[in-house]
Formats: C-alpha cells, structure tokens, sequence
C-alpha cells in the first residue's frame, strides 16, 4: 500500500491531507523521514505522524451529522470554535468528509476510512450533493435557472451544470456534483439572488431525512456500501458517458 493510502486508510487525514503531510516531512518511515506519498509500505513497516505511530484501524466507521450554522467543519479549529467532530463522541479517530461552510447547516458525513472520504470528495468521482437555498430579491425568474443549469461563471472558472428545481419563490434545491469554495452561495450571488441560509439535504445516495440539527447517527453496512458504490470508478465513467 502506498504511505499517502496508509495515511489515510489509518484515519490521520483524507488522502490529499496526507500526501501534504508527507511532502512537509511530517512522516518517518523506520525511523526514516519520507517525503514520496507513493512509497510502499509493508505489513512489518511501522509509520509515524508527527511523532505518533499510524496503525491501521481494526473497524471503519462513518457518520452522518446535521451541521448547525456556526460549526466549523474541521477536526480542530485554532480559534477554538465548535468542531463537526466534536459534535460525534467516538473512540474513532474521525474527520469530516469534505467541507460545508461555517454559516450552512445540513448533512456532513464524518469517518476514519481515508480511502472512501478520499472517493467521496475527489472531483474525478462527481458525487452529486444537493441543497436547498432560500434567496433573496424573489421571486427567482427563468432566466435565473437556466443560467444556474447551464454553468455560471466565477472567478475561479466556469461552474457545471447544476440540477435546479424551484421549491418556491425565494427557494431552490440545487444539486451540484463540484466541491468549490462556497460554490452555490458564489453562483447564486452571480444571478442577482443572493444566499440567505443554505442547507445540505443530500450526499451521494444519502439524504438528511428528519435527523435533528445538531444530531448524528452512524451509517449502516448497507449505506456505507451505498457511498461507496456512488464513489466508485464505475459509477464515475457512467457520469462521464451521460
């Protein structure tokens, strides 16, 4: 196994976390300080992470959270603000899957399993998330949603196509498989109708459902599995040919 899929299969920090982790010369190898994220690692090898050994978790585990508005999606927040994880009492070293900015609330999957965060949030993959935005300057027009669907252009490039369905005057479910920074509030700024609260309702397979804000739960097999399958390359070459 590659040390980067090491890092991240042991719960230290999703996969491009721990190829950064490895090039800053955080990551002893025997003793020895590597800095390729591709070197192997063996069954007898043993890996250290700012000083503390890397073992191989003996169950991965993942969780779903509705984020609160004002949490912070990360592990730890020098600030000292409240942390998605610890929201999630666990013996399990966890970390968020991807991120949901701080002023949005809704659904954020937490795990130890390096490889399907790594999966789950790699733009190759194209997992789909949804949310529903209420705006401002109602109603939203036409001409709004088909810019939304066709691609919008921000200062970091031209958006995918969204999926976007009105739920009302001043609300929008919109489905977007990209993972920019604050993307949909940034596209919906850009058509004249600015994000007043926006909120996760889905990822991947997975919906929010009726789990209380702030409330977690831990996935079962079958959606774990689900998740997988929604990262899975297979999956990725169908989006590619539809």
């Amino acid at each position: 196994m590659r040390l980067a899929k090491y890092l991240a299969s042991a719960g230290v920090a999703s996969r491009r976390a721990s190829e950064a982790l490895i090039r800053e010369g955080r990551v002893t190898l025997n003793g020895v300080t590597v800095t390729d994220p591709a070197r192997v690692v063996g069954e007898a090898d043993r890996v250290m992470a700012d000083g503390r050994e890397v073992t191989q978790p003996q169950e991965r585990v993942v969780y779903a959270l509705n984020k609160p508005a004002g949490v912070v999606s990360t592990a730890h927040d020098p600030q000292r603000r409240t942390t998605v994880v610890s929201l999630v009492p666990s013996d399990a070293r966890l970390y968020p899957v991807g991120r949901l900015d701080a002023d949005s609330s809704g659904l954020i999957l937490l795990t130890n399993d390096g490889e399907l965060a790594h999966r789950l949030t790699h733009p190759r993959f194209e997992v789909r998330k949804t949310y529903v935005a209420e705006v401002g300057n109602p109603p939203v027009r036409a001409a709004a949603l088909r810019a939304l669907r066709h691609g919008i252009e921000l200062d970091d490039g031209t958006t995918a196509p969204a999926g976007v369905r009105r739920l009302g005057p001043d609300r929008l479910e919109i489905t977007i498989h990209e993972g920019r920074n604050r993307q949909v509030r940034r596209m919906c700024e850009a058509v004249g109708h600015p994000v007043r609260s926006l909120t996760r309702v889905a990822f991947g397979p997975l919906e929010l459902g009726r789990l209380a804000s702030g409330g977690h739960r831990r996935l079962t097999a079958a959606e774990v599995a689900a998740l997988a399958r929604a990262g899975s390359p297979a999956r990725c070459s169908q989006n590619a040919s539809s």
